[in-house]
């Protein structure tokens, strides 16, 4: 695999430079020069790719690499195109160089998830080359707006072009497959099976308008600051789904601790800053982010709006909205930003045991786990096609490098020699897959 070894690094730094920042509006640049250029890569091995504009600007690439046998269900590859916005003023480097420093490549999407576009794209390239084909038919996307709901990009192509997946039953995506260093320098690689919900609102309280020195029972800001104030502060009851006491039972067991269902927590204290991602999953959440209210210190106004995050685990959604609906109180209404549903597969079959043996090929000791993601994926819109999603972006990381750190962080990076492994792994998957 040296070529596309190679060829991962230059593709990965390439992508980064291509500006393709999501404010989540329509005035980013959007992501059709960073489809042309996939385009252009798989068109020079023999692939016609076609790409689908949403809305101007805003374009997703698809293509159907051909298996060697065409009778077997089909698999999805699916990664996004476009990132989050970044200040060059914050960042150490430019977050759109592709510089290599430190034996990374730096840059935003580094992490999430033009890494795993580039291995994609480094891999299917050598393959096709060296006319070695998949086991089955193998869909590529890469996809528009993930970093804003997927609306414009696997939303909508899950809408309007349904047939582009048609055959795929599994589909296989980002934030996966990741190591963590445990006791005896072994790594357990995070492979995700399970993602919690969105529930992105926005709620409204209405009151009387008037002149701030009267007296007004009816404030329209206070009915929302004690609304939201309820909402912030609530703690969920801790909740484990399969996916996470699986984890938690099998980190336990690689850090040489006991599992206590009872105290879960207790548990993240062993697995350092993934703590913060890992016990987001343990239960449902709240975070009030934006407040908007009034023009005017002595004018009180008609009203108030606030947003909040919510995240529900999945098979607790109803529990969730029906808390969220109490805390807020009958003044207060809520509207959603975004919603998408909570998703989750077992952890077991082909395509799983096909994920563990790519690892352990090229990390002996690598411990292949399953768990749950606190944010969320276009794995949801494939989902509503019926398809089994994992989270499979193979790195082997440094143990000193806070990988969940890198998402939407500051002086985001991905290590070349975890490229490299990644390529290696995804090749071996796909023959197994």
């Amino acid at each position: 695999m040296s070529a596309a070894e190679d060829e991962v690094v230059r593709l990965c730094q390439e992508l980064i430079r291509i500006d393709t920042s999501n404010p989540g509006d329509h005035s980013g640049p959007g992501e059709r020069v960073a489809a042309e250029y996939v385009a252009g890569l798989l068109e020079e091995v023999g692939l016609r790719p076609e790409i689908y504009e949403s809305h101007p600007g805003r374009a997703s690439l698809v293509v159907r690499v051909e298996g060697e046998d065409r009778e077997r269900d089909a698999l999805l590859l699916h990664g996004h195109l476009d990132v989050v916005p970044a200040r060059a003023e914050d960042w150490t480097r430019d977050p759109f160089g592709g510089e290599i420093a430190d034996g990374c490549v730096w840059g935003r999407g580094a992490v999430d998830m033009k890494d795993m576009d580039a291995m994609i794209l480094a891999v299917m390239r050598q393959r096709l080359r060296e006319g070695r084909k998949p086991p089955r038919d193998v869909v590529l996307a890469f996809l528009a707006d993930e970093e804003a709901g997927g609306k414009w990009g696997a939303q909508w192509l899950v809408q309007e072009h349904p047939e582009l997946f048609e055959g795929c039953t599994e589909a296989v995506g980002e934030v996966g497959g990741f190591s963590l260093t445990v006791p005896g320098d072994r790594r357990m690689y995070l492979i995700e099976t399970a993602e919690k919900g969105i529930g992105w609102m926005e709620l409204t309280a209405r009151g009387t308008a008037g002149h701030g020195s009267m007296v007004h029972p009816d404030n329209a800001v206070t009915a929302l600051a004690e609304a939201v104030g309820r909402l912030g502060s609530h703690e969920f009851p801790v909740r484990l789904t399969k996916t996470v006491r699986a984890f938690l039972e099998r980190a336990c067991m690689a850090y040489g601790v006991e599992f206590d269902p009872e105290r879960p927590e207790a548990a993240l204290e062993e697995i350092g800053p993934l703590a913060r991602m890992i016990g987001a999953t343990l239960k449902n959440t709240l975070n009030p982010t934006r407040l908007d209210a009034g023009y005017k210190t002595n004018v009180i106004p008609q009203e108030a709006t606030a947003q909040v995050d919510g995240r529900f685990l999945p098979g607790h959604e109803e529990e969730f909205f029906a808390t969220v609906d109490e805390l807020l109180g009958p003044d207060v209404r809520r509207d959603f930003v975004h919603y998408d549903w909570a998703v989750e597969t077992d952890y077991k079959g082909a395509l799983v045991a096909a994920m563990e043996a790519a690892l352990t090929s090229e990390d002996p000791g690598a411990l292949p786990v399953p768990y749950c993601l606190s944010g969320g994926t276009d794995a949801k819109a494939f989902a509503r096609l019926g398809m089994r999603c994992f989270g499979f972006a193979p790195l082997r990381l440094p143990p000193e490098l806070d990988f969940s750190g890198m998402f939407h962080g500051i002086d985001e990076r991905v290590p070349v020699d975890g490229l490299r492994f990644g390529v290696r792994v995804l090749d071996q998957f796909l023959d197994r897959a």
